[in-house]
């Protein structure tokens, strides 16, 4: 390039006789070598010396001299490619270096324009029409192509509607470049988006282009490929022979796999296509060596053939090599992508993968063991979800931090979709949801948190099992110091509260939730653990008041705690925990609980935080009560008659008697807004507003008094990097805050480490465990549960749910450029006058030439009707003699069948042929009604 320029500059210098008053300019200028050479050894890096060299380029883009120009334009585009800066202040300029008649100014011009206008800033680009066109109608290869490169990248509506008739000739000039002309093609899909109404004009040409022997077939398969893809695609559908056609006789691979993304398509919209497109696939899967083609095979036929068994089974065969290619890792993730495509229907094809689908959890390619998860989670079903689940999150142990993460998110979705459809044991799901927290990569608290607070609120019976996981959660203080675990002691927090009841000795969870290490936690989530501890003492000094009724009225329904009986074995069970219960929440037990909130929370009503400060203020408050209250702390019962004692029993027991329950997510919406509330009023004033009703912060006041002492007792507490032997001592000396733990054999009362992994085993039986996963069938199978599923509370079932597959074709939305091939293809009337008027005598043509092809399409689309395609049929046949016997068999029992049918046939060809012959005198004549678009089916019968 920098030759180019040195050359292009004697040349410039030499045409133009000299350049002497620009001699010091040119001979100072650096060139852009040199500012390259100047990047790459500057001494503070490349960005301390670009803002320099743009202001160097500024000064000499200003330049009269084309060549000086030239030069600056070559820099700036080269800085704006590499570093993403923005030229569109350099847009004139590179306007003015197009009439330039040096061919590497002109390049640079062009390259230079196309960099710098954007769809915002093309108001410059009327200025370049008259110059753009000249280059157009060029002969030279060297000048048309940079004219289509800015047409395709920077065209506006204007440009594109003034140039598409030059656009158009070049497209079907003989005398330009194949691969101008190549490019020409690709240039018209710009602009057909920008100016919708050339459609009429342009999409005979394209169409014609379609042609197997055509040299723009691969610039038009993809122009239609994009056309089809991206927008609706139903207007295309009268092309379809002219697809097939490209699909029988064309041997390029590129080209092909264009045609079978548009087929993937129409399939959707024209199933009647399956039986003409399944011969020529399953051919190009038999011999094509390419396997970016046979895999879009695969994906046709996965997607649109599940029906034809000897096309399925034969992808099925080709997914086989490609998964045990060990050699190729892309196509082992192409066969895995292939086999993710299957529905449940064709799970059996998964199961012969198995072993091989598993053995990719352990591959070294992040994507392939990626592919391998979502796979193997696709085929969990209730009657193997306990099992891979359980295996996943042990091999997760051993993982990296990343997939490790992965495998627990996929188990998180698959288990909880559609309201955990697939779990039926909830006692099992809930302690899996405890082993992934235990997992020393654990990233995943917010989710986890989420559904154990789900589960508690939709499935009653779960809750036992929910306190008994909160309780193991609560009470190891070395998950205090795991940030990723917050949410999860969160929630476990808010479950000990909220179901206490279920609770075998709620004396132990109100230690956990008071223990000095919840310094560690952050502000809300402390705040939730003060407030568990207010659910859990009410329930406590509850129980203990009503002693004596608490077990009648529980049968039936507990009013105090909200929980309900519904058998007798639930009764009985309750009676035995009652008792438990009575022994446990005496008159010493609940003066040490209260006791304890005293010492814990005292220092917390002058915390910063006012969640925090407000919750423990409630809590103090509740204890000042009672403690003001001696007689219940007697051994004497008539204390039980008291009616203030009932008076604030009942209202302890009130404030937390109701059971909560799921939200709907669509319970903000049926809420009416309140007559004369303004919810769309404009604020914009609102900062103005509270501006002028600012308090300073000097005059700002505070709203609690601050004790030196309590300060310190908070600087007491330790922080998480604390050595093992400090923490030893602080135990020594606050003993009470401690919960009681036995020594280990070498007398030590270290904490242990968050998330160790006791008891792990080795990694050779981790990949054994994994190798399990192959004995486990990925086939959904009947099997009758050990226990009923219990109730999961449904509040939004079939109301907005996500949906797990979404359909392939997406409506229409109005889209333009389809409204105008659709009247193309389908011969409407509604076209503009200015292009009608200009193309009447092309599209007469056009039309006998439409009808004349219709013959020679239907005799190509009859049953071996082509030579290749009977071709096909032989060579298939000869590679499948061993299935010859079944087909003709099958066939001597269609034969009586299908002879009515056949004479049906013949004679709607013969009626068909009189109609076109009449079609075509039709044509000739001039009928206008011929430009009425059809009201019935895309593609009418004969073309199948």
């Amino acid at each position: 390039m920098a030759a180019e320029a040195s050359s292009a500059v004697g040349s410039s210098a030499s045409s133009a006789g000299g350049f002497a008053p620009f001699l010091v300019d040119s001979l100072f200028q650096r060139s852009l070598d040199d500012m390259i050479k100047a990047l790459r050894s500057a001494p503070g890096g490349e960005s301390s010396l670009i803002h320099r060299l743009l202001a160097e380029i500024r000064r000499e883009i200003r330049s009269t001299d084309s060549d000086t120009k030239f030069l600056a334009l070559q820099k700036l585009t080269y800085l704006s490619s590499l570093y993403f800066l923005d030229m569109s202040w350099a847009a004139f300029h590179a306007l003015e270096l197009l009439p330039s008649s040096v061919p590497a100014f002109k390049r640079t011009a062009y390259l230079s324009a196309s960099l710098s206008f954007h769809p915002s800033s093309t108001d410059l680009l009327p200025l370049a029409t008259h110059q753009i066109r000249k280059d157009l109608q060029s002969p030279n290869p060297s000048l048309s192509s940079p004219a289509l490169h800015l047409l395709a990248l920077s065209s506006s509506p204007d440009l594109a509607l003034h140039l598409s008739n030059d656009l158009l000739s070049l497209l079907s000039s003989p005398r330009a470049a194949v691969h101008v002309r190549c490019r020409a093609v690709i240039t018209s899909l710009p602009v057909l988006r920008l100016t919708p109404d050339s459609a009429r004009a342009f999409l005979p040409k394209l169409v014609e282009a379609l042609s197997p022997s055509s040299p723009l077939l691969s610039a038009a398969a993809g122009i239609f490929c994009e056309l089809v893809c991206s927008g609706d695609p139903r207007p295309y559908l009268p092309l379809a022979p002219d697809f097939h056609q490209v699909l029988l006789e064309c041997r390029n691979n590129w080209i092909l796999i264009k045609i079978l993304k548009i087929f993937a398509r129409l399939l959707v919209l024209e199933p009647r296509l399956k039986r003409k497109l399944v011969d020529p696939i399953c051919e190009l899967m038999r011999r094509s060596p390419a396997k970016s083609l046979v895999f879009e095979c695969l994906r046709v036929v996965f997607c649109s053939f599940p029906d034809e068994e000897t096309a399925f089974q034969l992808a099925v065969e080709k997914v086989k090599e490609f998964v045990a290619a060990d050699d190729d890792p892309n196509l082992r993730f192409l066969g895995l992508h292939a086999l993710a495509m299957l529905g449940p229907g064709q799970s059996w094809a998964v199961e012969e993968n198995r072993e091989a689908i598993v053995k990719s959890l352990a591959d070294p390619d992040p994507n392939i063991r990626h592919e391998a998860l979502r796979l193997i989670m696709n085929m969990v079903f209730e009657n193997n979800v306990v099992e891979i689940s359980s295996l996943l999150i042990n091999y997760a142990l051993r993982s990296d931090p990343e997939f490790s993460n992965e495998i627990l998110d996929a188990i998180l979705v698959t288990c909880s979709r559609n309201f955990y459809e697939l779990v039926l044991d909830f006692d099992w799901y809930v302690s899996l949801l405890a082993e992934m927290v235990r997992n020393p990569h654990f990233m995943k608290g917010e989710e986890v948190e989420r559904q154990l607070i789900d589960i508690g609120l939709r499935v009653k019976e779960a809750r036992s099992e929910l306190i008994r996981v909160a309780r193991v959660l609560l009470i190891d203080p070395a998950l205090l110091a795991n940030q990723f675990l917050h949410r999860v002691l969160s929630a476990a927090a808010w479950i000990s509260g909220e179901y206490i009841q279920f609770s075998r000795n709620p004396l132990e969870i109100v230690e956990a939730l008071l223990q000095p290490r919840t310094s560690l936690l952050p502000s809300p989530v402390r705040a939730v653990y003060i407030q568990a501890v207010f659910k859990i003492f009410t329930f406590c000094f509850n129980f203990f008041v009503n002693v004596g009724a608490v077990s009648d009225s529980k049968c039936n329904t507990d009013e105090n705690t909200g929980a309900e009986s519904e058998d007798s074995s639930d009764v009985t069970t309750f009676k035995m925990e009652s008792l438990e219960m009575k022994e446990l929440l005496t008159s010493k037990s609940i003066i040490y609980i209260l006791n304890l909130i005293v010492t814990s929370l005292v220092p917390l009503s002058e915390c910063d935080e006012v969640e925090v400060q407000e919750r423990a203020c409630n809590v103090l408050g509740l204890v000042l009560l009672l403690n003001g209250i001696e007689e219940w702390k007697t051994d004497d019962v008539d204390w039980r008659i008291d009616g203030k004692i009932r008076e604030i029993v009942t209202v302890m027991s009130a404030a937390f008697s109701e059971e909560l329950g799921p939200v709907s997510i669509h319970a903000q919406k049926r809420v009416l807004v309140p007559e004369g509330l303004e919810l769309k009023e404009n604020l914009s004033d609102l900062d103005v507003i509270l501006r002028n009703n600012d308090v300073p912060s000097s005059l700002s006041i505070s709203f609690s008094s601050r004790i030196h002492s309590h300060n310190e007792d908070m600087e007491e507490s330790e922080p998480a990097t604390e050595s093992t032997s400090l923490l030893a001592e602080h135990r020594k000396q606050h003993g009470l805050y401690y919960l009681p733990t036995d020594k280990d054999e070498n007398g030590s009362n270290e904490y242990p480490r968050a998330n160790d992994v006791t008891n792990s085993v080795s990694s050779e039986k981790t990949t054994n465990d994994l190798l399990k996963l192959t004995d486990q069938s990925l086939i959904s199978r009947s099997t009758k549960p050990a226990k009923p599923r219990p109730t999961v509370v449904k509040l939004d079932e079939g109301v907005d749910l996500p949906s797990s597959s979404s359909e392939y074709v997406k409506e229409p939305t109005g889209d333009l450029l389809s409204g105008a091939v659709r009247d193309v293809l389908f011969r409407s009337d509604e076209t503009s006058s200015t292009i009608q008027k200009t193309l009447s005598e092309n599209f007469t043509e056009r039309r006998a030439k439409e009808t004349s092809t219709i013959s020679n399409v239907d005799s190509l689309l009859k049953d071996n009707s082509s030579p290749r395609e009977r071709e096909i049929g032989s060579s298939s046949s000869r590679k499948n003699k061993h299935h010859g016997q079944s087909k003709e068999r099958n066939k001597n029992t269609r034969k009586n069948e299908t002879k009515e049918e056949k004479g049906n046939r013949s004679s709607a060809r013969s009626s068909h042929h009189h109609g076109r012959h009449k079609l075509k005198q039709r044509v000739e004549s001039g009928d206008p009604s011929l430009d009425k678009a059809p009201q019935t089916q895309a593609i009418q019968d004969f073309l199948l």
